[in-house]
């Protein structure tokens, strides 16, 4: 049925929720990972959304999941208000087996920004880029096809005289890729995630760049890619009785829309 799989030839829906389930891979990051599927070594998952304690909201948004659990949360978009159509409001909220909401993040497209660019706050009503409860951003190049995720560190660019790996630097937390379709925007699209990897203590790898070359986008591309794990969303397939590309979400989905995707 449509609310167990994805219809890509459909028109993009206009649902204002996106639902993510994640578990860590036993080797990697995933700063709550998209990810669907856990490695051999990793441990039994816990069922999703069992007592997670989230304690400082900041400090559990930056973490990777716990090993051998499954994060599973709810974002949703806000278009209300004079100018929330063109700069709509996003909603991640932790997802808890009691049907408890938690809120963790708030996301909110900056003004006057040349690409796409979203501010992400920990408060949201504080959405200020010098606000306290800043936690990083998200920023697209200009074609939309290529997207990083930073914490609240500083541009090395505008950081004059800071040392290589000096705290203050921003870290990169993800970067996604979306590749070109031969089927246009009516066909599956093709997404790779980049995530940093995790160090013997379970920690994340940081990656503090000093300059475009040493970006997690930059080095995938060249082929350099110690400590950085690349995941992919899963390929739909083709269903003859609907004339559509299919992918079954086991019910998480409501809305049939090419938003929809699944990271492995």
């Amino acid at each position: 049925g449509i609310s167990d799989s994805l219809r890509f030839d459909e028109e993009s829906s206009d649902d204002d929720e996106e639902e993510s389930g994640s578990t860590r891979p036993g080797s990697s990051s995933s700063k709550k990972s998209l990810s669907d599927s856990a490695s051999a070594d990793t441990a039994p998952a816990a069922p999703p959304g069992e007592a997670v304690d989230v304690g400082d909201l900041k400090e559990f948004a930056l973490r990777p999941a716990p090993r051998g659990s499954t994060i599973r949360c709810r974002v949703s978009r806000d278009k209300k208000g004079m100018d929330r159509g063109l700069y709509p409001t996003y909603y991640m909220h932790l997802e808890r087996d009691d049907n408890r909401k938690i809120f963790l993040l708030a996301g909110r497209k900056r003004k006057k920004s040349k690409t796409s660019n979203y501010l992400i706050s920990i408060d949201p009503t504080d959405m200020a880029r010098e606000g306290g409860s800043f936690i990083g951003k998200l920023r697209s190049n200009l074609m939309g096809t290529k997207f990083t995720v930073y914490d609240s560190g500083e541009n090395p660019a505008k950081a004059r005289g800071i040392l290589d790996g000096d705290s203050s630097v921003r870290q990169e937390l993800a970067a996604v890729c979306y590749e070109t379709n031969v089927l246009g925007f009516k066909g599956p699209r093709k997404m790779s995630v980049l995530i940093p990897g995790m160090n013997i203590n379970h920690e994340r790898v940081p990656f503090q760049p000093q300059n475009e070359s040493e970006s997690l986008l930059s080095r995938w591309q060249s082929k350099r890619q110690e400590n950085i794990i690349e995941l992919h969303n899963k390929a739909p397939v083709w269903n003859d009785d609907t004339q559509s590309y299919v992918l079954n979400f086991h019910g998480r989905v409501t809305h049939a829309s090419v938003k929809n995707f699944q990271i492995v």
